[in-house]
């Protein structure tokens, strides 16, 4: 797997990470990651991939859990994933971080049970987003699931917004409308793409759910 790429760091900047677990913890992501864990309905013996998992909380919380299941995190960035081994260490649970990329996943076809993804996909290039759900939708068993967390909009009028996460990555969220994700998911092969619930977190967030 080459990683020799560039990409976005978990906080946007290498400086910033040791800040980035306290500050996303005190807005409140680890409330909505928790909902769409629970949303997955992760069963023992499930395989189950967090995509773009940074410093590991989401795969970290699976795993405790879910402890039946397996676990495996996948981010291009050594550096989150460094930390996300010592997080999991410090929990004492065994989870699989592997270093790649979303639109490149190193997995074998129709091998995986669930695939999660918790406020990644926006950063990602319209092209790179509409690669990562194919990649996706290969990897996912027959009758698994794919389920979204971003930060996203009802319409295309992210101009007009003033919260922070838009502010900070209006270029990143320009085509990340709800609409165009579900359009996507569609074109990817997935089964009845559909938004399960919204909210706030620095900015609108969006849940969406699609099967194979």
């Amino acid at each position: 797997m080459n990683t020799q790429r560039a990409y976005i760091p978990a906080a946007g900047k290498d400086w910033l990470l040791p800040f980035y677990d306290p500050l996303v913890k005190l807005v409140g992501a680890d409330r909505v990651r928790r909902k769409l864990f629970d949303q997955a309905g992760i069963r023992p013996g499930d395989k189950v991939l967090d995509v773009g998992c940074g410093t590991g909380t989401l795969a970290v919380l699976s795993k405790r859990l879910a402890p039946g299941a397996e676990i495996i995190g996948l981010d291009p960035d050594p550096k989150a994933l460094a930390r996300a081994h010592r997080k999991a260490q410090r929990a004492h649970v065994s989870v699989q971080f592997d270093e790649g990329f979303a639109d490149v996943l190193p997995y074998a076809d129709a091998s995986i049970d669930r695939v999660l993804s918790s406020l990644m996909l926006h950063h990602l290039p319209t092209a790179a987003k509409q690669k990562a759900l194919l990649e996706v939708r290969r990897v996912l068993k027959p009758g698994g699931s794919f389920h979204l967390l971003d930060f996203s909009e009802p319409k295309a009028h992210l101009h007009r917004f003033s919260d922070l996460v838009h502010m900070l990555h209006a270029h990143q969220l320009q085509d990340n409308t709800e609409e165009r994700l579900l359009i996507w998911m569609r074109e990817a092969g997935f089964v009845g793409p559909r938004i399960t619930g919204a909210g706030r977190l620095m900015g609108s967030i969006t849940y969406f759910m699609a099967s194979v």
